[in-house]
């Protein structure tokens, strides 16, 4: 499965599939909040398991292909910042200054 084709499918049964793969890999992994089953935004939070933890979060390059961003930045944080981090994005700020029409 390329990450590619990942936006089109719907998030659970991508979600699904990508929580299948780490359990092969003999990883744990698991959903700790859950938003829209079919288009919802999927944040990835790996655990270093020394209090400090990443944000994966999906983006598009200047191509338009599909790649994973660090969106807690390029070296871990604090686990509590990445919370705080999920928190925000799922509040669904926008930060438009310019009119909303329909």
């Amino acid at each position: 499965m390329g990450m590619e084709t990942a936006p089109r499918l719907k998030a659970e049964i991508w979600v699904k599939a990508l929580i299948r793969r780490c359990e092969v890999a003999g990883a744990a992994a698991m959903v700790v909040r859950r938003g829209d089953s079919t288009s919802g935004v999927v944040l990835v939070k790996v655990n270093h398991l020394d209090r400090k933890a990443t944000v994966f979060t999906p983006a598009r390059d200047g191509e338009g292909a599909f790649v994973w961003m660090r969106g807690t930045g390029a070296d871990p944080v604090d686990e509590i910042v990445a919370d705080t981090y999920i928190d925000r994005h799922r509040a669904g700020r926008h930060f438009l200054d310019e009119p909303i029409a329909g």
